[in-house]
C-alpha cells in the first residue's frame, strides 16, 4: 500500500492532534466526515502557522510561497528536492500543494521543511530474541518465536520509534537508512575516525543482509498540515543470526534520547505509523504479534 486510497477509512488520527508539536497551536477542529477534500466544507478555515525554526531558513528548508526566489516545481523533481508524492499526483491551490489524505485543521508547513511531501526513510532492524544458550525464545500465547527490533526515544515528543529521518537532497535511500541508523542509535556522530571506520565496515555487513520493503507512502504523522506532510520508505533489515548485532553496541545519539532492543506484539505503543510498520514485519517474518491469535487460524 502506497498511499490511503479511501481517506474515509483510513482518517487522519494524529495529523488531527492538538497542540501542534513543539508549539501552543490548536488546530481548527475537523470532524471525521469532514477530512476528505470531496466532502465541500466551505466555512473551513485551518489556522495558519509555519514554525520560528522553519521561518528562520535553515537549509533543509523551503522559503515562502510567493518569495521571489522560490519557484517550486511541484509533482516534479525540482533539482535535487524531490517534490514527486508516493501517492501520486496532489492538488495545488493558489500555489500551495495540498494535503492528498485530506484536511488537518492546519495550514502552512508547521515543523516542516518543505511545501508538499517530506520524504523520510525509517530503518527497521531486527533480531531473533534468544535465551542465554542462544536458542530462539517462542510466546508462550502464540507459539511463535519473538522478534525484537531497535527502537528510540524520540527527544521531540518522547514517544518510542524507529529510528529513521529526513532524506537528504539528492541522496540515496540507502544511505539515508544506513546513516539515519547510525547516528540515532549507534552515536556516530561523536565517534573518532578509526571508530567510524570499524562502525562502518559492521554496517555494511547489516545492510547487505536480507531485507525487504515494510511500507512506502504516506505518514499520519502529528507534525501534518493541509501544506506540508510526511512520506516514508521503511525497510527491513534482518540479522537472522544475531552476530552482526551482536558486535555492535547500542548508544543513543543525535535525536534519540534512549536506544534498545523491543520485543514486538500487539501491545506496542509507537510514534506516527510506526506500530503498523513494525507489525507488516512480524507477519512477513512469522513472528509473535497477537497474544489472542484468530481462533480460525488453528489447525
Amino acid at each position: 500500500m502506497s498511499c490511503y486510497k479511501n481517506p474515509r477509512a483510513n482518517l487522519h488520527n494524529k495529523a488531527r492532534t492538538s497542540p501542534y508539536p513543539g508549539s501552543k497551536v490548536e488546530r481548527s477542529e475537523v470532524p471525521n466526515n469532514k477530512v476528505d477534500w470531496l466532502t465541500e466544507w466551505k466555512a473551513y478555515s485551518p489556522v495558519e502557522y509555519t514554525a520560528p525554526s522553519v521561518l528562520a531558513g535553515p537549509q533543509w528548508a523551503d522559503p515562502e510561497i510567493g518569495d521571489r526566489t522560490f519557484s517550486p516545481k511541484f509533482n516534479d523533481k525540482d533539482g535535487p528536492v524531490d517534490r514527486k508524492s508516493q501517492c501520486g499526483v496532489y492538488e495545488v491551490e493558489n500555489g500551495r500543494p495540498r494535503n492528498p489524505v485530506g484536511r488537518t485543521g492546519l495550514s502552512g508547513r508547521g515543523l516542516l521543511g518543505r511545501w508538499g511531501p517530506n520524504h523520510a526513510a525509517d530503518p527497521l532492524i531486527t533480531r531473533w530474541k534468544r535465551d542465554s544458550s542462544g536458542n530462539k525464545m517462542a510466546h508462550p500465547d502464540s507459539g511463535k518465536n519473538i522478534l525484537q527490533f531497535i527502537a528510540i526515544k524520540r527527544k521531540d515528543c518522547g514517544e518510542w520509534a524507529v529510528p529513521g529521518g529526513m532524506v537528504d537532497p539528492g541522496e540515496k535511500l540507502s544511505a539515508t537508512l544506513k546513516r539515519e541508523f547510525a547516528e540515532e542509535a549507534l552515536n556516530s556522530l561523536q565517534k573518532s575516525g578509526a571508530e567510524k571506520e570499524t562502525l562502518e565496515k559492521q554496517l555494511n555487513s547489516l545492510f547487505s543482509q536480507d531485507h525487504f520493503e515494510v511500507y512506502k507512502g504516506y505518514v499520519d504523522d502529528p507534525r501534518n498540515t493541509d501544506n506540508a506532510w510526511m512520506e516514508t520508505e521503511a525497510v527491513n533489515y534482518h540479522d537472522e543470526s544475531g552476530e552482526i548485532m551482536d558486535n555492535l553496541n547500542l548508544e543513543a545519539g543525535d535525536d534519540a534520547g534512549k536506544v534498545k532492543w523491543v520485543d514486538i506484539g500487539e501491545r506496542l505503543k509507537l510514534y506516527a505509523s510506526h506500530a503498523d510498520f513494525v507489525r507488516r514485519v512480524a507477519e512477513k517474518r512469522g513472528a509473535h504479534w497477537s497474544e489472542h491469535p484468530d481462533p480460525e487460524s488453528k489447525g
